[in-house]
């Protein structure tokens, strides 16, 4: 046993991501552990007992990329379950997918990133990307703008 109280869960776990769209490039983070190891994602992670969604977010962007930003709205919600070789769920995660507003600071990998890139959608076709990031990112940043177009 490995000791990873994620591995194995009675219970779907809660996360947090964040699409931050800066000058038309959205940013993305090559995830340095399991269970997506070397996939690029939006920034995010797993909600603290007592934190609030949109703190989980902002701490989450902060603890990744070094930056801050603003969490605008939730926009989506994502789910990753994956399977071991006996068909036994090894991990379960629900994903709330929040749009940011980039605030301050310069993007440096940190945390469960071992990379990170400020991407325009015709390079993300060149990224190892999620699923739910590649659907997402699809949109484009305009899709983001809405609440901030009021």
């Amino acid at each position: 046993m490995t000791g990873d109280t994620r591995l194995y869960p009675t219970r779907p776990l809660l996360a947090v991501s964040v699409a931050i769209w800066h000058q038309d490039r959205a940013l993305l983070v090559r995830r340095a552990r399991q269970p997506l190891a070397a996939i690029w994602s939006f920034p995010g992670g797993v909600v603290e007992i007592g934190e609030r969604l949109e703190e989980a977010a902002a701490r989450e962007v902060h603890e990744e990329t070094g930056l801050r930003v603003e969490i605008v709205e939730a926009i989506d919600r994502a789910e990753v379950i994956r399977h071991d070789g006996t068909g036994k769920v090894e991990r379960h995660y629900v994903i709330i997918v929040f749009s940011g507003r980039y605030i301050s600071g310069e993007a440096e990998a940190g945390d469960d990133a071992d990379a990170v890139s400020w991407v325009d959608i015709q390079q993300s076709a060149s990224y190892a990307l999620t699923p739910d990031t590649a659907r997402i990112l699809k949109r484009g940043p305009d899709a983001h703008k809405r609440s901030q177009d009021g």
